[in-house]
C-alpha cells in the first residue's frame, strides 16, 4: 500500500503545484489518475517515483517512510516509472535497454513477447539504436516494454497512450488487463476513456489537490457527464 500524507511541492520561486495531497493507493489495484492539464498529475507521479522531492509531507510504501529515498532505492523497493516523454540514451540499442530493464540478457522469445505487447516486432527493432533509430511514438512503446520487463510491485505509467497508434493502444489496454490479474499495483495517468473504463479506482486531481476519488463505477459516469456538458453546442458552462 502506498500512502501520501499532506504532500506538497513548489517551484523554486515558491509557487505551489501540489497542495497538501492525502491519498491511499491499495495493493494489487489499477488506479487511474485523471484531471485537467496542468493540475499536477505528472508532478505527483514524479514525487511518488522519487524524481522530485516533496517540499513537505510524507510518502510511505507498505508502512516504510520512503520520502527521502532516491529513484534507485525506490526501484529496488519495487517502484517502476514510465516517463511521459521517454529518455534517450546515446549508443544504446533496444536489446541493450530491454536487457538492462530485465536485469539479465533476454532471449528472442522473451523479446518477442514483451515487444509484442506494445505492438512491435522484436526481429525488426532489437538492433535499432534508441537515440537515433526510433520515432517518438516508437520510443514511447519501447519504454513501456522496458517497464514491463523490469516488473515491480508498483508500476507508474504517465499518459501511456501518448504517441501510440490505435492498434498498439488496443494491445496496450489488453496488457493492462493482464497486469490487473497479477500481484501488481498499477498507477496510470490518463485521459483515455478506455483506460478509465478498466480502472478499479479513479482519482481526479485538479489545481494540485485531489478533487475526488472512488470506485470506477461511481466516478466515471460523473466524468463523462462533465465532458458531455463541456462540449454542449448550446454553450452551457462546464460543471465543476
Amino acid at each position: 500500500m502506498l500512502q501520501l500524507e499532506q504532500l506538497t511541492w513548489s517551484l523554486p520561486d515558491g509557487s505551489p503545484l501540489i497542495r497538501g495531497i492525502d491519498l491511499t493507493i491499495p495493493d494489487e489495484k489499477m488506479i487511474v489518475i485523471t484531471g485537467p492539464n496542468g493540475g499536477g498529475k505528472t508532478t505527483l507521479a514524479k514525487l511518488i517515483a522519487g524524481i522530485l522531492t516533496p517540499t513537505s509531507g510524507k510518502i510511505q510504501l507498505d508502512g516504510e517512510d520512503i520520502t527521502e529515498c532516491s529513484v534507485t532505492d525506490r526501484a529496488r523497493k519495487g517502484i517502476s516509472y514510465a516517463f511521459q516523454q521517454p529518455v534517450r540514451f546515446k549508443g544504446m540499442t533496444v536489446q541493450d535497454m530491454m536487457d538492462l530493464a530485465n536485469g539479465s540478457p533476454m532471449n528472442a522469445d522473451e523479446m518477442c513477447t514483451l515487444l509484442g505487447k506494445v505492438g512491435l516486432c522484436a526481429e525488426e527493432y532489437a538492433d535499432r539504436e534508441i537515440n537515433t533509430g526510433l520515432s517518438g511514438g516508437e520510443m514511447k512503446r519501447i519504454e513501456i516494454a522496458s517497464v514491463l520487463a523490469h516488473g515491480g510491485k508498483f508500476i507508474i505509467f504517465d499518459e501511456p497512450e501518448a504517441g501510440i497508434d490505435l492498434w498498439s493502444f488496443t494491445r496496450l489496454v489488453d496488457t493492462f488487463k493482464e497486469m490487473q490479474k497479477k500481484e501488481q499495483t498499477l498507477l496510470i495517468i490518463s485521459h483515455q476513456e478506455r483506460i478509465l473504463s478498466i480502472a478499479d479506482e479513479i482519482v481526479v486531481v485538479a489545481n494540485g489537490k485531489v478533487r475526488t476519488q472512488g470506485k470506477r463505477e461511481e466516478i466515471l459516469p460523473t466524468l463523462l457527464e462533465d465532458e458531455r456538458v463541456a462540449r454542449c453546442p448550446l454553450g452551457k458552462e462546464e460543471k465543476r
